[in-house]
């Protein structure tokens, strides 16, 4: 038990650090003064970051044939290659003057791809430790990846506080390089021993996860309080009393604590429990004259029509449907899928890859608040699914995934349309939801894949639905590109001041999210009996 904790743990470090496409927004605006590019070009390096998940089910491929561990490590090298050489360019004038804009474009793709082997061995590794509370365990793990972006802003706050906004630009592609592949060399000799205890655990050699409620609980509280911590200390980042570097080590120091320390206690608890019980179980045995346990013997779960059943009862866990790549991608229920993460977390990732943008255009001075604002909603999103989750299966009653993502991109729609009111309210609060709405349709859609389309391929289903977000990014973004420079003042690098900036993209993404609102309703009527 205290190894499918420690598991969890791992995957919770690794997805804290993981979503380094996330920051791009924090310093979106001076890779564009430093490189000198225009907004259309800035656009696709944005889509380019979002690209290398085209290529994402290599990541699936390997894990089928390789050690996770050796898979997280190829991931992190992978992002070391593309943010390090990246960090170098634009260190050295010399070298930064004849930079090509499509080495870098180049580049931004094998970063962005680094990203989905890193997720691929965090979801693998989390279904097989826990296989029946796959949904708390993805929901909890998953959330921490909406905090990247807000933990590398906290240190490059503190580390780069004296330097340029182009020297803290600089700052973010080092830290994208170097913390990710720090964080996997430590992880690893857990995630290597963690695979073997979930092997066995899949195969039914292991204990039932059931049983480790309290440990949720527990889990649970933690994230709650890193996540309220998170959104406090990003509301504080306009005042003047926590702009000092005193305000900003104590913020980084605090979301150490509660990201690398306090989740340890819970495997750290458990171990020693499972001592205890150990000793206790020794000493039983020597008192009694004729030692029996009932359990030693005891056979795992049967097996019936595909359903787990224990003590005369059924569980709520059902054997899906093993669906391959090939036959996915002939269902209807997977083009609806498709579209519904089209229109629903593509469109927010879009949207907050365009947000150092929409802040400057609308004259607001503090981006970083702003992207760290999003990060810990997007955190709050992510962990939404798990919430619901625990508590429907104590109430015996559980919906469909399709139609969780369609309770969620309903608000979404609204934010947008929001987002036409000239205001700075009306734009931190419109960035909240979407980026609450974007966290949780990106957790649930991992646990719908498996659910629609089985857990066998799952690495590659997964990979080939999130190939989308490339797609959408090029046309979405594009799009938003070609009306803000439509709106400039004519030259390539021209900045787009005002409301009219966005106003037409903002009604286009806000109509198509109702679209995929609809789809995902359409979607929840033909799988909710799953």
């Amino acid at each position: 038990m205290s190894t499918q904790w420690l598991s969890l743990v791992a995957t919770i470090w690794l997805q804290s650090i993981s979503g380094t496409n996330t920051n791009f927004p924090a310093y979106s605006s001076q890779l564009k003064h430093l490189l000198n590019m225009s907004q259309l070009q800035l656009n696709n390096l944005a889509f380019a970051s979002d690209a290398g998940k085209i290529l994402a089910w290599f990541s699936g491929v390997a894990a089928a044939h390789l050690p996770l561990w050796l898979v997280l490590m190829i991931g992190s090298l992978i992002g070391m290659i593309g943010y390090g050489v990246q960090y170098f360019l634009l260190t050295n004038l010399h070298v930064q003057s004849s930079t090509s804009y499509w080495l870098v474009f180049l580049l931004t793709v094998v970063a962005g791809n680094s990203i989905c082997w890193i997720n691929t061995v965090c979801y693998i590794l989390t279904i097989r430790s826990f296989p029946l509370d796959m949904q708390l365990a993805l929901g909890l793990s998953t959330s921490y990846q909406g905090l990247s972006a807000k933990i590398y802003a906290d240190i490059v706050d503190v580390v780069y506080t004296k330097f340029s906004s182009d020297g803290k630009a600089r700052g973010y592609l080092l830290l994208n390089s170097v913390l990710p592949l720090i964080v996997c060399i430590i992880v690893a000799p857990v995630v290597a021993r963690s695979s073997n205890v979930g092997d066995s655990i899949s195969s039914g050699g292991g204990s039932c996860s059931r049983k480790l409620s309290s440990g949720f609980v527990v889990m649970f509280l933690i994230t709650i309080v890193t996540g309220t911590y998170a959104v406090i200390s990003s509301c504080l980042g306009d005042s003047i009393l926590w702009s000092s570097r005193f305000s900003q080590l104590f913020i980084l120091t605090g979301m150490s604590l509660l990201v690398i320390v306090f989740p340890l206690l819970v495997p750290m608890v458990e171990k020693i429990r499972e001592s205890v019980q150990h000793k206790c179980w020794i000493r039983q045995r020597k008192v009694c004259s004729f030692p029996t346990d009932e359990h030693v013997n005891e056979a795992p779960p049967a097996l019936e029509n595909g359903i787990v059943k224990k003590s005369g009862e059924f569980s709520d866990v059902i054997a899906e449907e093993e669906i391959g790549p090939k036959l996915m991608l002939k269902k209807v229920d997977f083009w609806l899928y498709f579209f519904v993460y089209l229109f629903g977390a593509t469109l927010g990732l879009v949207y907050l890859n365009n947000l150092g943008q929409v802040v400057e255009s609308r004259g607001h001075s503090r981006t970083t608040t702003l992207v760290s604002l999003s990060s810990s909603f997007c955190f709050f999103g992510r962990l939404v699914p798990s919430l619901l989750e625990y508590h429907f299966t104590r109430t015996k009653y559980m919906g469909s995934r399709a139609g969780t993502m369609a309770m969620m991109m309903a608000p979404m729609s609204g934010a947008f349309f929001i987002l036409l009111i000239n205001s700075n309210i009306a734009l931190y609060i419109s960035t909240a939801i979407i980026s609450l709405s974007t966290g949780a349709i990106s957790t649930i859609s991992v646990s719908a894949t498996r659910e629609l389309f089985g857990a066998k391929d799952f690495g590659i289903n997964h990979n080939i639905l999130i190939i989308n977000i490339p797609i959408g990014s090029f046309i979405f973004g594009n799009a938003a590109a070609v009306l803000y420079r439509r709106n400039s003042d004519g030259s390539d690098v021209g900045k787009c001041m005002g409301m009219t900036c966005y106003q037409t993209s903002f009604m286009i993404w806000g109509s198509l999210c109702c679209l995929g609102t609809l789809l995902a309703l359409i979607l929840h009527s033909r799988t909710k009996k799953l």
